[in-house]
């Protein structure tokens, strides 16, 4: 066997670790809400969470109970990162977190940037921007068509995450 470099899981991703208040109860409801998958975890005996796996539609993220030099979102009041993935259907896990207790940020939209996006915030405070792929465009396609999307609505108007 071959050790590599970078776990497959791992690679060309940064891996976000979102830390919560609560990581086994955080655990349960990615699972409810957004069809999560539990990996693995290693847990201290009184249950606090030191590290967990989780996937969704095969993105993989760190999950575990904020301690030392990491806060949850919930204590700072806001957080400083959006959680990015692609799923399937972004309208369906959309209306399955909601029901799960995610507060809706933007509804499902069709972007400038060829997916359908939705924004929603976890009852921990952390913002997850769930999207569906939708059309193939070239970076400048891209820019030209967010660059139109500013000038006709200005600051502020950037029609999504």
């Amino acid at each position: 066997m071959v050790n590599r470099t970078i776990p497959t899981r791992y690679e060309k991703a940064a891996v976000a670790h979102v830390m919560v208040d609560g990581a086994d109860a955080a655990m349960r409801f990615y699972a409810e809400a957004f069809g999560a998958e539990e990996l693995f975890r290693i847990a201290h005996p009184d249950g606090r969470v030191l590290h967990a796996e989780m996937a969704v539609g095969g993105s993989v993220f760190m999950v575990g109970d904020a301690d030392g030099i990491f806060a949850s979102p919930r204590t700072l009041g806001a957080t400083t990162v959006g959680l990015h993935v692609y799923v399937d259907d972004v309208d369906g896990l959309a209306e399955r977190a909601v029901r799960a207790g995610a507060e809706l940020l933007q509804e499902p939209t069709d972007m400038f940037y060829g997916d359908r996006t939705v924004m929603l915030r976890d009852p921990f405070g952390h913002v997850w921007v769930f999207l569906t792929h939708q059309e193939d465009l070239e970076p400048d396609e891209i820019a030209r068509r967010g660059n139109e999307l500013l000038a006709r609505t200005g600051p502020g108007g950037h029609g999504g995450p």
